[in-house]
């Protein structure tokens, strides 16, 4: 069977794309020796950032989904006056530059705003501390479980939730019992791609709290002192952090499309 042309300009198209993200991840992935990947991993700075980033980004992906999942079960669910308006403010993080975002939260978490104040009064500081970092996390993380669940919830019939409430369960037992367990895998697929998306943040991060150090911070730090050399071996091991994050995310998304 004869090819068209747009089937070789779809096909080359899709090389190059493929080429412009594999070329460069894979370069940086083989450069480091398999000696010096051992020896950044028994580093305690190395070690401590890389489990300081996923401590934070979990708890960042355990607030957005303990908070989001109500939001995004409400989107999914009804229509309202600025329903559109809300989804526009729940993808802002997504736009934002992410330097902006660490000096907004710096702005509003300052000694200067009343919330400042009462965080202050409180005991709880921000700048600088694991606090600090989880709320930037959660900041640019939550969209992206928000969107994931609400997904998930639009895609259940909503005459399941109808019958058990006909029978007499209330909306919490109808929510737990039907709609729950149905958009589970939804909601996991959204955890992941919060932590994903949290554990690779800088700019905000980087202004809001320099140290403790994660990750993408002791990378940048590394870099600026020492070079590819030394910073490479570190951003190795976060790569293959998330790219197994991402390659979980793969199998549920796969999963899901082959039982519907």
């Amino acid at each position: 069977m004869k090819r068209e042309p747009f089937f070789w300009i779809t096909i080359s198209c899709g090389l190059v794309i493929m080429a412009f993200i594999l070329i460069p991840l894979i370069e940086m992935m083989t450069a480091p020796s398999l000696a010096m990947l051992k020896e950044t991993i028994k580093d305690k700075d190395v070690v401590r950032s890389i489990w300081l980033s996923i401590y934070t980004a979990g708890l960042a992906a355990l607030i957005s989904f303990v908070l989001g999942t109500p939001l995004a079960y409400l989107l999914a669910r009804r229509d309202f006056m600025g329903k559109r308006l809300v989804e526009g403010i729940i993808d802002l993080p997504i736009v934002i530059p992410h330097p902006v975002v660490g000096i907004a939260i710096l702005g509003v978490a300052g000694r200067n705003h009343w919330i400042g104040q009462l965080l202050s009064e409180l005991g709880i500081r921000i700048m600088g501390s694991v606090t600090g970092i989880v709320i930037v996390l959660t900041f640019v993380g939550m969209p992206f479980y928000i969107n994931a669940a609400k997904n998930g919830f639009e895609s259940i019939s909503p005459r399941l939730e109808k019958v058990s409430r006909s029978l007499g369960a209330s909306m919490f037992s109808t929510f737990f019992r039907i709609t729950f367990p149905l958009a589970w895998r939804s909601m996991l697929i959204g955890i992941i791609m919060c932590s994903a998306r949290a554990i690779s943040e800088f700019g905000a991060v980087v202004i809001v709290a320099y140290h403790p150090m994660i990750a993408p911070v002791l990378i940048y730090e590394r870099f600026e002192a020492y070079g590819l050399k030394y910073s490479q071996p570190v951003a190795v091991w976060l790569v293959s952090i998330c790219l197994v994050l991402f390659l979980i995310l793969r199998i549920l998304t796969l999963r899901k499309t082959i039982e519907v």
